[in-house]
């Protein structure tokens, strides 16, 4: 069995700093051999800059996958073109920097793919996505059974559109960008575990990670805000799936919502005896 873990979108320097303290310990708890994150948000919740992706990779996490935010950082577009542990969505047109799959070896010694696509409703009017995740999907079957799709999204139903879709191609599909962690994290019947949203890492106490305070003066004043990631309730999103290798299907998923005392608590079990 390989156990993969989905963190939700990191969400500033709150969000990396639970990374930080409790991923090793959540990967002993949960017997994971891969760790995926959205990343897009991380610098200061728009985009993400080449330290702050070597920071998550020292962390622990092995792949981050991207979004709309992923250009938000000019100096992250080079760095795209060498990291391939760093994806953007897939279906931007041709040419665009960087790349939206990867195939890495997971400590368990199997290989997984990871496809990264994003929405068109409520978003960028960018390439198919359904039709993109397939061809991504086909690139890298020769390579890895156990392939996870983040599929970046704002609409819903777009989202569960694609879970269907995909159903029985991957191991998971898993639903980001909204920021708000959904109820509905299921194995679907052919064995693709599905989640339409996995959450976000970071800042709960705010308005999907902003200061709730600028947020609510744009809403009533109309007028433009600064807006600043809140520090306030931090937690940790994620979702826990294992996967069998011999079928590439998935056996369970397990959503995760850490408070900054549970991921301390982890952390303190975790650490060893002085």
């Amino acid at each position: 069995m390989t156990r993969l873990l989905f963190i939700g979108d990191i969400m500033g320097k709150p969000g990396r700093e639970l990374v930080r303290r409790g991923l090793a310990a959540i990967v002993a708890r949960h017997q994971i051999d891969l760790v995926i994150a959205n990343g897009e948000n991380a610098a200061a919740g728009f985009g993400i800059t080449p330290d702050l992706a070597e920071e998550l990779f020292a962390y622990g996490v092995h792949v981050l996958t991207g979004g709309n935010h992923t250009w938000d950082k000019k100096e992250i577009v080079p760095y795209l073109g060498e990291q391939s542990r760093l994806l953007r969505p897939a279906n931007f047109p041709a040419g665009t920097p960087g790349r939206g799959r990867v195939v890495v070896r997971a400590t368990n010694g199997v290989s997984v793919g990871v496809v990264n696509v994003m929405g068109r409703v409520f978003m960028t009017a960018i390439d198919d996505p359904f039709r993109v995740a397939v061809d991504e999907i086909d690139a890298i079957r020769g390579d890895a059974r156990v392939i996870l799709v983040d599929f970046h999204a704002e609409a819903t139903s777009e989202k569960v559109a694609m879970g269907w879709h995909l159903d029985g191609r991957v191991a998971a599909v898993v639903g980001t960008h909204t920021h708000v962690p959904t109820a509905d994290a299921r194995v679907l019947p052919q064995g693709t575990a599905y989640v339409t949203d996995v959450g976000m890492t970071g800042p709960h106490d705010s308005v999907i990670g902003v200061d709730r305070h600028a947020i609510l003066r744009r809403f009533l004043t109309g007028l433009p805000q600064r807006f600043e990631v809140a520090t306030e309730n931090p937690r940790l999103n994620a979702v826990a799936i294992a996967a069998d290798e011999a079928t590439g299907r998935a056996v369970s998923i397990e959503r995760l919502s850490l408070s900054q005392q549970d991921v301390e608590d982890l952390a303190s079990q975790a650490a060893p005896a002085r």
